[in-house]
């Protein structure tokens, strides 16, 4: 089963309506903020969503028999009279969570109130060929699977792609690195899994899991950037919702051009971002190899040789150059650094900051918020989860859970 994702969650369609025919909007009104903004006492979900007390306790009670939502007394209360019932998202709900890279390949399993309870790393000699990620991948899931309670319900499979993705049928048009074209991975792992699957761009997804979790909470005009062993990609959040562009093809930050140089990126373009801020060159220069992120940051804080610093340097310039432009074309409110560019942000975070300003137009730059990323190892677990939580989001009255076990007869 391949199945077209939904439309990525907005923080703006939270707001309930009373009328009566509007009822399965305000179910998944009710479970977009509590999803989001995890336990939430009845009288916060009133405020929120407008509506008033009696129709917030039915839409509850709803929720709670579809099993999707579970109330408990709050724990402190102010003042007098019965205290408000705290209503969280239902930890049995789950999805998978997979992140084919060039050296690896991810898979975790995810709450529906966004946490990561399980996760695997399964290291690859070379990079993986399309089949082999899938049955790597699937292996995985399999393992997981065994490992939930019985009674845990699976919404289903959210990959997220280093790569061009077509999401309405699941197929990677380009992922350079991993050398993937036109490959219909979603109906390749849905035939091994027997689980619904959606893809989408791996940078995508980490924009709107740092919007609806991470440091972009509260944020309606964001451009997130991560860097990786696979190079950079990037996500545009417009008015609380990603920019998808024409094709849906839009985000692509790493290949704007900010250089004459003739080093190429991934996908063969010259002097572009990719091609000069590359976590490779810097490994290179550190005389280290397969490394995350964290032990990088460590090893560049121990007095780096002249040669590291100037390599380090250089590419924080680069960065600073594309962060203007980004700056210039989508006057953003905030700027998020995820992967190895919070590593450069956290090394010399003032000529970061300094350099920025130089490729910038300074009324731009109002009220403008340049900070890494909140999310970290977690953060594309979490952001390709939300594929399969938002068709929970949006149809809760309907949705069809697969079982984790079996139910024994």
């Amino acid at each position: 089963m391949v199945t077209r994702p939904p439309v990525s969650r907005t923080l703006l369609a939270t707001t309930g309506n009373n009328r009566e025919h509007t009822r399965r909007h305000n179910l998944s009104a009710i479970l977009r903020l509590l999803s989001q903004s995890g336990s939430m006492p009845r009288s916060a979900l009133t405020q929120r969503t407008g509506l008033n007390r009696s129709t917030i306790s039915d839409l509850v009670s709803e929720l709670v028999g579809l099993g999707l939502v579970v109330e408990a007394e709050s724990v402190a209360t102010q003042g007098v009279g019965r205290p408000s019932l705290m209503v969280s998202p239902a930890d049995d709900v789950v999805a998978f969570s997979v992140h084919p890279d060039i050296d690896a390949i991810t898979v975790g399993v995810v709450t529906f109130s966004g946490k990561v309870i399980h996760k695997i790393r399964q290291v690859t000699q070379a990079q993986p060929a399309a089949p082999t990620a899938a049955d790597v991948a699937n292996d995985l899931i399999t393992k997981l699977r065994a490992q939930l309670p019985a009674g845990t319900r699976i919404a289903g499979v959210g990959v997220a792609i280093p790569g061009q993705v077509r999401s309405a049928d699941g197929v990677v048009r380009l992922a350079p690195h991993l050398n993937w074209v036109e490959v219909p991975f979603a109906r390749m792992l849905n035939q091994l899994s027997g689980l619904p699957v959606f893809i989408d761009n791996d940078a995508s997804l980490g924009s709107i899991a740092e919007r609806d979790f991470g440091a972009g909470r509260g944020f309606k005009e964001i451009v997130y950037l991560f860097g990786g062993s696979g190079g950079i990609g990037g996500g545009v959040i417009h008015d609380g919702q990603p920019l998808r562009g024409a094709a849906g093809y839009a985000g692509e930050l790493g290949h704007i051009r900010i250089s004459d140089s003739p080093a190429e990126d991934f996908s063969g373009l010259s002097g572009t971002l990719e091609s000069l801020v590359s976590r490779e060159t810097l490994l290179a220069a550190l005389k280290l190899n397969g490394v995350d992120d964290d032990e990088l940051r460590e090893a560049l804080t121990k007095d780096p040789s002249p040669k590291v610093r100037k390599v380090a340097e250089a590419q924080i310039d680069s960065l600073a150059i594309a962060i203007g432009n980004f700056v210039n074309i989508f006057n953003p409110e905030i700027i998020l650094l995820a992967g190895y560019l919070s590593v450069l942000y956290a090394f010399d975070t003032d000529r970061l900051l300094s350099r920025f300003r130089w490729s910038s137009l300074t009324a731009s730059q109002d009220r403008l918020i340049l900070r890494p990323a909140e999310l970290g190892a977690n953060l594309l677990m979490v952001g390709a989860a939300q594929m399969p939580f938002d068709r929970v989001v949006q149809e809760p009255a309907t949705m069809t859970f697969i079982l984790a076990k079996p139910t024994r007869k």
